[in-house]
């Protein structure tokens, strides 16, 4: 059994709002080792709830581990870290994203700007003057009554109320409770209203000092206004600009464009590509990837996850990294702007497209689009089959493909499975279309004037250069 202090709720008991988020999760830590260390024994804990996963640090996620391996983990986070992104990503978690934001809720405006009194007087003065409440965010408790001072001069009609966690705790929560029950309408404080906070009424939020904090802290501070059906607004302070780390530049771009409902997990791969993705197997949650770049990074950890799927002990380093395939039939491959307006969500349907590996996954993939945003136009149909043929010439060993009106050329790789007496013999039953122009590359000749012309004759050509076991396996499918 345990207990914590709460603010009582308007109705007069429970957690009303909850803003003592770094006790919760001690706590939770700390109920998992006791439940676990007791169950552990008879089975009875399967399941693990971690929510907030982001303020986790690795040795306690470690630690929940290390009490029961074979627990189940669900993790509930609006912006992942690094790492749990990373192995996300890469295939060595499972991930479900929830993007749909609750009915009526507007986007916050957010603005990166240099201090201007009188932007701030005009923001504060705006949201009161409709009954509203205002954050004022200075993470830093030496100088807090100073700022609160100076906010006093900009806004001399506010009440407002200084909350910090070093402040004693009935007069914490009393200041917290007066600004839930709006006996102040402006709230000087520190990032610990970054979580747990629900009040609908606060539709401003001010944040001093923006470039010291993190991408998630800005997402997750940037959430404790826009909580209703009001439009909601977040200022953003930096220094002169010269004064700014490029880090800090590219998390302050980030958090700008990433404006809509339900980007947190757009936001974490920005913070994912800034940071780094961190140690798979050690404890840091960021970090690794400057010295390679994230690209690399991805594609040397999914060959590592391949390899000890297949059972192997590691993955064969002295391997080349496969080249990237070129196929070029000179026709549009794209999902037009007139078919699917959100440029983001455009971007993942590219990706989740590039990310298929198999003819399966981009059938069910055009079915969905077909579904949500009607027939395919001819750009969007021949993105798939391009894809489509890119996998099949992949399979084949084929590093080119480029198809125009009257020509094109295959170019296979070293290690291609392609047999060279079946190229021997296609070009000596058409040798006025096919030609071997040198070792790794083959040549034709037609009139291929139509898109649809190109498609089906590679597709052809790819069938005849098949090994045979292919052949059987795409008949048996």
């Amino acid at each position: 059994m345990f207990s914590f202090s709460t603010i009582p709720s308007p109705s007069g008991g429970g957690l009303g709002w909850g803003w003592s988020v770094q006790a919760l999760t001690l706590l939770a830590v700390l109920a998992a080792a006791l439940t676990f260390g007791t169950a552990s024994a008879n089975g009875a804990v399967r399941l693990v709830v971690i929510d907030e996963e982001h303020r986790f640090g690795g040795r306690q996620k470690e630690r929940l581990r290390e009490l029961r391996a074979e627990v189940d983990v669900l993790a509930l986070t609006a912006t992942p870290i690094p790492r749990t992104l990373n192995m996300a990503i890469s295939g060595m978690r499972e991930m479900s994203i929830i993007a749909t934001p609750p009915a009526r809720r507007l986007s916050i405006k957010t603005f990166v700007m240099q201090r201007r009194d009188h932007i701030l007087r005009e923001a504060i003065d705006r949201e009161l003057a409709r009954g509203g409440q205002v954050f004022y965010l200075h993470n830093r408790v030496d100088t807090i009554a100073r700022a609160a001072e100076r906010i006093a001069e900009l806004a001399p009609g506010a009440r407002i109320g200084v909350g910090h966690g070093k402040m004693p705790k009935r007069a914490l929560e009393q200041v917290m409770a007066d600004f839930y029950h709006r006996r102040c309408n402006l709230l000087v404080c520190t990032t610990i209203i970054e979580n747990g906070i629900d009040i609908p009424n606060a539709n401003t939020i001010i944040v001093d000092r923006a470039d010291r904090l993190g991408l998630a802290q800005l997402h997750q501070l940037r959430g404790r206004v826009g909580r209703s059906h009001r439009q909601a607004y977040a200022y953003l302070l930096t220094p002169d600009p010269r004064a700014i780390t490029p880090d800090a530049r590219k998390r302050l771009e980030a958090i700008v464009a990433a404006g809509e409902l339900g980007v947190g997990f757009t936001l974490a791969t920005h913070d994912l590509e800034i940071r780094g993705a961190g140690e798979l197997l050690g404890e840091d949650q960021s970090g690794q990837i400057e010295s390679i770049g994230f690209s690399l990074y991805m594609e040397l950890l999914e060959r590592a996850v391949a390899a000890i799927r297949a059972g192997h002990a590691a993955p064969n380093l002295d391997q080349p990294m496969p080249k990237n395939l070129e196929v070029n039939f000179h026709v549009p491959t794209l999902i037009p702007d007139a078919y699917l307006p959100d440029v983001h969500m455009r971007l993942i349907l590219y990706k989740r497209i590039a990310g298929a590996d198999s003819a399966e996954a981009l059938d069910d993939l055009k079915a969905e689009m077909f579904d949500r945003f009607g027939p395919l136009p001819p750009p969007a149909q021949n993105l798939f089959r391009t894809t489509e043929l890119k996998l099949s010439s992949e399979r084949l060993g084929i590093d080119r493909i480029d198809v125009g009106p009257l020509s094109g050329r295959l170019v296979f790789s070293p290690r291609t499975r392609v047999d060279p007496g079946r190229i021997v013999r296609l070009i000596q039953s058409d040798p006025g279309t096919y030609r071997l122009r040198d070792a790794t590359g083959l040549s034709f000749t037609a009139e291929l004037g139509h898109p649809e012309a190109r498609f089906e004759f590679v597709e052809r050509l790819l069938e005849q250069l098949a090994p045979d076991e292919d052949l059987r396996i795409a008949a048996t499918a």
